[in-house]
């Protein structure tokens, strides 16, 4: 990578695997990392950044899919402690 590019703020992926190896036995360095890399969001910038369609809809298929598995799970029970009782 080219001086000129590390000096543009945008770090490579291996400089930031280096800088994280690096922290990795300094418990407080870290810490310190992880809470830098925190982005909060004001409610105004959540409302602009989030499809509310999709996000609705990414909801509704992981309700349909967890009533599918409660059900697949009650099967299952019904089926073993069937076999069971024989």
């Amino acid at each position: 990578m080219k001086d000129n590019d590390r000096k543009s703020g945008k770090d490579s992926s291996a400089d930031n695997v280096d800088e994280y190896l690096q922290t990795l036995g300094n418990e407080e360095a870290r810490e310190i990392r992880y809470y830098s890399q925190e982005q909060p969001f004001s409610a105004e910038e959540m409302t602009r950044l989030v499809n509310e369609e999709r996000l609705n809809a990414l909801l509704a298929q992981s309700d349909a899919f967890l009533n599918s598995l409660n059900d697949e799970i009650k099967d299952f029970d019904e089926d073993l402690n069937n076999d069971l009782d024989k």
